[in-house]
């Protein structure tokens, strides 16, 4: 089925081509926002047609081929949209398009069952049953509802230039995240092809914004490169970020000053200004605060960083760099922490805190939304610093050269501290440990020396046959998907209690269900960020395995389910990777690669 792709990028090329030829949208007299609006209404209708008589007519009376083939040629035409439709319509997209898993809302406890092209996959490959026909039906229609329902929001949009090419740039840079690493297409595996599709669509729709050479010559060379990929295992994908991608979005950020369209001014986790994924400044930390009054100053992160090594927030018994070690990559190098109490360790091991601050849930079992929560927490835990964070802030009353300072942080204080600002002051700090100077930055951002062919062999098998890069997504490298970096995800692994035993048994902590009693989400944990890994050891929540080639043994032979455990409800793929272990090396060696420089 694969070789149908290029044949459609072609046809999709022409027709677009054509549209714009001789539709009212091609006028000088139309406004840019009605031009976009015809040209993504044909579209939808397009998909629209494709499904309810294509792939609907397969689903109910086809083969396997011409399922499959409905089913790819219908997914190519929703990639000539997700620009828009994960911009624009973000709750549409997900039921179009989202993860083939059930949706949990904790707040309210309840489990939303999946739907969309994800769902559909599953049930088509690697072969459709016939007793899957009647869900696939089902599923398919409900697809219908969801793009009549997104084809209403596309006729009421308005689009302005800077978010024209705000959310083109944010598809460029899906397709580096979510698109080459084969996020949305597991089964099938087409997401090289699919990514030149919607390269092609922002790049048509970036022509309503006027004429840039460099720009068109830059798709094409991207869209010949995606198309003559071998396979999707073979595929360079470092390559196409470094030779193609960077480019394009550099272009559109010189483009956009050239023609004088101010970036949009907001407060999302991605920088408007942003270049590439991979800037310094790409991320901003103070997105992810709890509050306007917790967003990180320089004054903020001195004080935090002041309380951070000194004992006053455990009673003088311990700092939070007791657990938190910097030369150890903020961590403790032990498979469960030191409790208080003598001999005692708590249930746990101790996360790095580097890039702690960019993400939406702290804990491993992700009960805390925010780094100041966790600070109030870990303050009152009685096996970690066992002094309430009410009694932190009176301790540091006492000291008028304290209070000082946190006046000068905090200048709305009037009289005295109060625990919110100590929990602030130290979230602040945390914050701040975002350095994004490894190798890999260095590399990303232009300095092809900083990695061998070993190690880029590893992080192309990283994003693509060892499939981590679907769980741990760059440019994080945690379970916070970009570009809106909006959620942060937990997986089930099904863990073992240890190691190289004769006779696994899964790990008795249950993990997100332990605070939340949903039956999915016993023994999920947080997926952490693998930045500095090299440094983290031991690996897991509870420091199972000792060195990174005995994790990724462990994901090779498929997780929990790989090792006969029984997890029903285990997120992870269940299949071997089949990988090497000259290829497992490489891998190692890339994960290198994210240490940061001191």
């Amino acid at each position: 089925m694969t070789s149908a792709k290029p044949l459609f990028l072609v046809l999709f090329l022409l027709l677009s081509l054509a549209f714009k030829a001789c539709t009212p949208s091609a006028s000088n007299n139309t406004s840019l926002s009605e031009k976009v609006k015809t040209r993504l209404v044909h579209q939808i209708d397009s998909l629209q047609h494709l499904v309810e008589h294509d792939l609907l007519y397969a689903a109910q009376n086809g083969t396997d081929a011409e399922v499959k083939e409905a089913f790819h040629q219908s997914r190519n035409a929703y990639k000539t949209i997700e620009w828009f439709t994960e911009y624009y319509a973000p709750t549409a997209s997900r039921e179009i398009n989202g993860p083939p898993l059930p949706e949990i809302e904790i707040e309210e406890t309840k489990v939303m069952p999946p739907a969309g092209f994800q769902v559909i996959e599953e049930l088509v490959f690697p072969a459709l049953l016939g007793e899957n026909r009647p869900e696939l039906v089902r599923e398919t229609k409900s697809l219908l509802s969801s793009l009549k329902r997104t084809q209403r929001i596309a006729e009421e949009a308005e689009f302005t230039p800077a978010h024209l090419l705000d959310a083109c740039k944010q598809e460029i840079f899906r397709t580096q995240i979510l698109g080459i690493s084969g996020f949305d297409t597991p089964l099938s595996q087409v997401g090289i092809q699919e990514t030149a599709v919607a390269l092609s669509s922002v790049q048509e729709v970036l022509s309503f914004l006027g004429e840039n050479a460099q720009l068109t010559k830059l798709f094409e060379k991207a869209t010949a490169f995606l198309t003559a990929s071998p396979s999707f295992n073979e595929f360079d994908r470092l390559a196409f970020i470094t030779r193609y991608a960077n480019p394009i979005t550099r272009e559109m950020v010189r483009w956009q000053q050239e023609m004088n369209i101010a970036p949009l001014e907001n407060s999302l986790a991605l920088s408007p200004t942003a270049t590439t994924l991979f800037d310094e400044k790409a991320l901003n930390s103070n997105h992810f605060a709890g509050s306007l009054e917790a967003q990180a100053t320089p004054a903020k992160i001195e004080l935090g960083k002041a309380l951070f090594f000194t004992p006053v927030a455990s009673g003088g018994n311990r700092t939070c760099a007791s657990c938190h070690n910097p030369e150890l990559a903020f961590t403790d190098g032990l498979p469960k922490s030191v409790a208080l109490t003598k001999g005692k360790f708590v249930q746990r091991n101790a996360p790095t805190l580097l890039y702690a601050g960019l993400q939406n849930a702290q804990f491993y079992d992700m009960r805390s939304p925010t780094l100041e929560n966790q600070a109030m927490d870990v303050m009152a835990n009685k096996d970690e610093m066992h002094t309430p964070v009410e009694t932190v802030a009176s301790q540091l009353n006492q000291k008028p050269e304290t209070v000082s300072a946190f006046k000068k942080a905090f200048p709305a204080i009037e009289t005295e501290i109060k625990p919110r600002h100590v929990m602030i002051a130290i979230a602040s700090y945390i914050r701040s440990l975002a350095p994004f100077s490894s190798r890999f930055d260095q590399y990303m951002r232009g300095d092809t020396t900083q990695l061998n062919s070993h190690e880029i062999k590893g992080f192309n098998l990283f994003m693509g046959k060892a499939k981590c890069g679907t769980c741990h997504f760059m440019p994080l490298f945690n379970g916070t998907a970009g570009p809106s970096f909006a959620n942060t995800e937990g997986e089930v692994l099904g863990v073992p209690a240890q190691a190289q035993a004769k006779n696994p048994t899964i790990d008795p902590d249950l993990g997100r269900y332990a605070h939340n009693k949903i039956e999915e989400l016993k023994f999920a944990f947080k997926t952490p960020t693998l930045r500095n890994i090299a440094k983290t050891g031991p690996y897991m929540h509870n420091g199972a395995y000792r060195t990174l080639e005995e994790v990724l043994d462990f994901y090779n032979k498929g997780g929990g389910q790989g090792l006969g455990l029984s997890v029903e409800n285990q997120t992870l793929p269940a299949d071997p990777l089949n990988l090497s272990q000259d290829e497992i090396k490489a891998i190692v060696a890339f994960l290198g690669t994210l240490t940061d420089k001191e």
